[in-house]
Formats: structure tokens, C-alpha cells, sequence
């Protein structure tokens, strides 16, 4: 279980160090007199890695699929590695010129490839090995460990903006978390190599001659219109209030970076401590229940919760975002299982992780890029409450109609 969560912590401590990093890395590879350009520049960037994610999701969930769980997961931790490696060793603009972007956009692709195979196939990886009436708190553990891969980049955040100067962290402080990246990946990779394939007795698939993606689509279109739909709200939430928001409080409430930085370590804390409790809970009361009080509350609160986070006063704004942690604990901890449960074997892999990564890629990726035009275009500090809330409503729509597996074998 180890092996197969542990691979989304890199996966997302990588993307959450591009993401909290962002307006530094805008200046030295998007240089601009206006520091909004440099930073919806960088942001974009952000947001073409995510429209690779699709692709990642039929690569690796073909792999998956044919292959083996155990393949996927360790190919796309290993992409990861060597991509992420790769970004703290680029040249800026100042010193390649335009090749310096086109780099950095070239490697952000390849993280974006490989998370579009890891978490789905690590979410497939923990379902299948997990005994029905423990499925929800054993899913749950890949978002485990996501989450502690976005607080691991938030904690190192804290760290290089209290004891690194501004120009420090701009010149070189920005290269350290991506370097570190490596370390991490070595020990993933050693871990993987030793896991065991997973599933349990009896759950080999049926022979079948179609390529894991037909097959998918043949037995299961409408299925993954509807995960496509039931992500959307989680996208969103996900990305303005763990990624963006740390730009947000530094730009708009005027907090020191390390302030910043401390407040979102706190609520990733909160988040990390209860996605398991949430996905145990989910095996009691049902995923659909669980889903549609989560998505619910975030489409009620978020523009409420928005309101107290523009006051510019800490206590508020950690109130906020502690409350904005419980409810994306109860969305994203039940989620992937859910959409495990809704798919056969035999194109489980690729079926989730095409309508997961496509969703991803339409509003995850692009959140931060689309909060910081909400703010800064239209003038509206509280607008990105809306945009989360209206999104989640979407979303709660689509949960209504899922069926509830939950406690039942897996198809």
C-alpha cells in the first residue's frame, strides 16, 4: 500500500513546487513589465501540463491495463524524477533566451504525462487489493498521498522564504525543491520495483481483443461522461485553494511569503489528517452520501469562505481555509474509489484515467490561470468563491445519478 500511494507524493510535490513558485518562475522565464503577464504566463504553463494529462491517462492506463498495475506506476514515477530533476537544472531567460521556456514547457509536458497514468492507476492499484468493507479508507490513501506531497512543497516553501532574501529565492532558491525531487523519486523507485502486482483472487479480467481504450469506450461512454462531470467541482476547489491561494495572499492581502507558505501548510495538514477518516467514513455511510455533502458544502460556502479570506487577516483566513480542507478532505478522499467501482477490470485503468485527467485538464489546470484573471481582470477578490461553488453545483448533479458500490465486489 506504501508503494502504490507513495508515487502521488512525488507526483504532486512537484507540481505543487512549479505552483507555489510560480511568480518567481514567471519573472526568470517570462520577464515582463507587467508582473500580472509574467505570472498568467507562468500559470499557463502550469495549465499545458495538465492538458497532457489525457494523454498520460491512455499511455499508462494502457500499460495498466495490458501490462500490469505495477508497470505503470513504476514508468511514470521514474518520468516524474527525471522531468523534475530536469527543471532545477534549466537555464532562465536571462541566459538562453527563448530556448529557456520552450525548455521548461517541454519538461512540464513530461510531469504532465506521467501524472496523467500515476494517480488513477495507483487509485486502481489500492481499490483492487483492498477487501470491500475497507475499500473507501484504502482508496483513500492515494490521496493521501498527494496531499502530503502538496504539503511537503508547502513546508519547503516556509523553509527557503524564512531564511532565504526575496533575491535569493528569485536567483537560485527556486531551483531547490525541484532538485530534491530526486531523492524522492530514488526511494519511490526502489519501493516499486519490490511491490507486489495486486488484486485479489478470482479478479482476472475476461479475454478480450480490444485495446483497453475501445474497450472502455464500447462498455463504458456514458460512465465517463458522468466521472468527467463529478470531478469538475473537485478540480477546481483543489487547485485555486491549495496552489493559487498562496499567490493570492501574497498579492492581494499583502502577507509575507513565509506567512503565506505557513497558513497553507497548516490547512494541508488538516486535509492530509482527514482524507483517511473520510474515506472510512465513506465505507459506512456510502461514497454517493459522502460526495454529494462534500460537493454541497462547497457550492453553498465557497464564496462565503472566499469573503473571509480576502479580509487580509490571518486567524479568518486560516478559519477559511481549514473549513475549505474539510470539505476537498470529503471529496477527494471518496472520489477515486468511486470511480474505480464504476468500471470493470479489464479497461478499469484507462477508463478512469482518461475521464479524471480530461476534467483535470479542463479546470484543474487551468484554475490558478483562471482565479488570477477572475482578480485581476475583472477586479473581483471573492470571484474565485463563485467560480468553485458554481462548478461544484455541476458536479453535485452528476454524483446524484452514480451508483453506489460501495461494500460490493469490484465489477
Amino acid at each position: 500500500m506504501v508503494a502504490g500511494a507513495i508515487g502521488n507524493m512525488l507526483e504532486w510535490y512537484d507540481f505543487a513546487a512549479y505552483g507555489y513558485f510560480s511568480a518567481v518562475i514567471g519573472r526568470n522565464f517570462f520577464p515582463s513589465d507587467n508582473h500580472t503577464t509574467s505570472l498568467l504566463s507562468a500559470f499557463a504553463v502550469f495549465a499545458a501540463a495538465f492538458f497532457m494529462r489525457p494523454f498520460g491517462g491512455v499511455v499508462f492506463g494502457h500499460i495498466g491495463d495490458r501490462f500490469g498495475r505495477k508497470a505503470a506506476l513504476v514508468l511514470s514515477a521514474g518520468l516524474m524524477t527525471v522531468s523534475t530533476f530536469a527543471i532545477g537544472c534549466l537555464p532562465t531567460y536571462e541566459t538562453a533566451g527563448l530556448l529557456a521556456p520552450v525548455l521548461l514547457v517541454a519538461l512540464r509536458l513530461g510531469q504532465g504525462l506521467s501524472v496523467g497514468g500515476e494517480y488513477t492507476s495507483s487509485a486502481a492499484f489500492l481499490a483492487e487489493t483492498a477487501a470491500p468493507e475497507r475499500r473507501g479508507l484504502v482508496g483513500s490513501l492515494a490521496c493521501v498521498g498527494a496531499s502530503a506531497g502538496i504539503m511537503a512543497g508547502s513546508i519547503l516553501g516556509v523553509i527557503l522564504t524564512s531564511l532565504l532574501t526575496p533575491e535569493e529565492v528569485g536567483a537560485w532558491g527556486w531551483r531547490i525543491p525541484f532538485l530534491l525531487g530526486i531523492v524522492l523519486g530514488a526511494v519511490i523507485s526502489v519501493l516499486r520495483r519490490q511491490m507486489d502486482e495486486g488484486g485479489r483472487p478470482g479478479d482476472a479480467p475476461e479475454p478480450d481483443d480490444r485495446s483497453p481504450l475501445r474497450a472502455a469506450v464500447d462498455l463504458h461512454a456514458r460512465d465517463m461522461v458522468r466521472a468527467f462531470v463529478m470531478n469538475l467541482g473537485l478540480a477546481a476547489a483543489f487547485y485555486v485553494v491549495f496552489v493559487y491561494l498562496v499567490t493570492y495572499l501574497h498579492r492581494e492581502d499583502g502577507l509575507p511569503d513565509s506567512t503565506a507558505f505557513l497558513l497553507n501548510t497548516i490547512a494541508m495538514a488538516v486535509l492530509t489528517a482527514a482524507i483517511p477518516l473520510m474515506g472510512a467514513l465513506s465505507d459506512r455511510i456510502g461514497r454517493r452520501t459522502l460526495l454529494a455533502l462534500s460537493t454541497g458544502g462547497l457550492a453553498l460556502f465557497s464564496w462565503p469562505l472566499f469573503a473571509l479570506i480576502a479580509t487580509e487577516r490571518p486567524g479568518l483566513i486560516l478559519a477559511a481555509q481549514v473549513v475549505f480542507a474539510v470539505l476537498i478532505a470529503g471529496y477527494s478522499a471518496v472520489l477515486p474509489t468511486a470511480l474505480v467501482e464504476m468500471f470493470e477490470q479489464r479497461s478499469r485503468c484507462t477508463a478512469v484515467a482518461i475521464s479524471y485527467n480530461a476534467s483535470m485538464a479542463l479546470v484543474g489546470g487551468t484554475a490558478p490561470m483562471a482565479a488570477t484573471w477572475i482578480v485581476h481582470r475583472l477586479a473581483w477578490p471573492t470571484g474565485p468563491g463563485l467560480y468553485i461553488g458554481g462548478l461544484a453545483l455541476v458536479s453535485l448533479a452528476a454524483i446524484l445519478t452514480m451508483r453506489d458500490a460501495s461494500g460490493r465486489p469490484l465489477a
